[in-house]
């Protein structure tokens, strides 16, 4: 039993190491002077990015002007990232040759989507939790499923070339996945919803840990939009029960 035991946690750790933990070689340096520009850049997207983000949950559920203000947001993080210095898709090491993360981030956004639901069953049954989210999901349920779908999925884009993207390479090489989490999360306190917050550093710290893996933004963007059109169609159904 101890030997099975052993040979599955490592075939689990072999599935997981190339996308969470293993880090791909790669030269990703940055001048002094591209690093602090890059840092300024950031900085004032990350201020107009929070407004903007504050200013759509402001809104009242159903009101067009959540529309503009969403992909505003999107065109602030997308804007500024770009504007900020290079960005990269980024490898991972799988059976010895060198990849682009595509069918794994997946995987991983799957399974993080999968633990949600079933914290969202369990939170259900707890009042003042599952009315923050109900609060969240009351956009999706009052707005126009498609132009929804399409905001989840420019918006997840964005917010990965950002904050796992610019965001990450300003902070510089001492703890990028914690500094980054961290902000994501306290740019998401914006929104008024400690729901949010938590999904944010859960996320984050996912596709924290995939960006200094694999040294790019292909694989979180991959599992952002992938963990978020779950929370999209299925969190309202759970909350519709």
């Amino acid at each position: 039993m101890t030997d099975t035991r052993g040979r599955l946690l490592g075939r689990a750790l072999g599935v997981v190491r190339p996308i969470l933990i293993d880090k791909v070689e790669r030269d990703h340096a940055q001048t002094d002077r591209a690093f602090h520009y890059r840092r300024i850049v950031v900085a004032v997207t990350l201020v107009v990015g929070a407004t903007l983000l504050g200013l759509s949950f402001a809104t009242e559920q159903g009101d067009p002007a959540f529309y503009p203000l969403t992909f505003g947001l999107a065109a602030t993080w997308a804007v500024g990232s770009l504007a900020s210095g290079p960005l990269h898709l980024g490898h991972i090491e799988i059976l010895g040759a060198r990849r682009r993360p595509i069918i794994t981030p997946i995987l991983v956004g799957l399974a993080l989507g999968a633990v949600f639901v079933v914290g969202g069953l369990i939170t259900r049954e707890i009042p003042p939790l599952a009315a923050y989210i109900e609060d969240v999901l009351g956009y999706a349920k009052a707005g126009n499923l498609y132009l929804l779908m399409v905001i989840t999925l420019v918006n997840g884009i964005a917010e990965e070339l950002f904050f796992r993207g610019a965001l990450f390479a300003a902070i510089g090489r001492k703890r990028p996945v914690l500094i980054s989490t961290i902000i994501y999360a306290l740019a998401t306190i914006a929104g008024g919803n400690p729901v949010l917050v938590f999904a944010a550093v859960t996320l984050g710290a996912v596709v924290g840990l995939q960006r200094r893996a694999g040294g790019g933004v292909l694989a979180p963007i991959l599992t952002h939009i992938t963990w978020s059109t779950i929370m999209l169609l299925v969190l309202p159904r759970i909350f519709n029960g």
